[in-house]
């Protein structure tokens, strides 16, 4: 029986919205160099009452730190949302990252588009996007 998450990563492949990527182990390290300054950015953001920017940081703090995952498998992503199904696909479902991680990316990813799109983001929101952020980062480099 194929799992929902399955079915959603197949078609990723099969639109080539996910894609081998022989360059990507070679790139894991700036990856998270990347994840690492945008996190510094948001923090930075946060202490300036720019929240908006805080959440959009945050979030590609975070979207840095999983294509870092995601090209030591050799892969890499053309869609955010295939970023987040390559990652449950490659870690979630074989216990490597707790589901609440992917989970974080999601709602990272959601925040982030009502925070540019729409102008919807608070103080709040910023500082736990903040917090689950650090965790995403460290979750990675241990995996990595």
């Amino acid at each position: 029986m194929i799992k929902m998450s399955d079915s959603k990563f197949n078609e990723c492949l099969r639109y080539g919205r996910v894609r081998h990527f022989s360059r990507g182990p070679d790139l894991v390290e700036k990856e998270l160099e990347n994840a690492q300054l945008d996190l510094k950015a948001a923090k930075e953001s946060l202490q300036k009452e720019n929240y908006k920017w805080a959440i959009i940081q945050t979030y590609y703090s975070m979207f840095h730190a999983a294509r870092g995952l995601l090209y030591s498998r050799g892969y890499r992503e053309k869609s955010h949302q295939c970023l987040i199904e390559a990652i449950r696909n490659f870690y979630v479902e074989k216990g490597e990252i707790g589901f609440w991680l992917v989970e974080t990316l999601q709602e990272a990813k959601t925040l982030r588009e009502n925070a540019d799109y729409y102008g919807e983001f608070n103080q709040t929101q910023a500082k736990m996007l903040i917090q689950r952020a650090k965790e995403f980062l460290q979750k990675s480099r241990e995996v990595l």
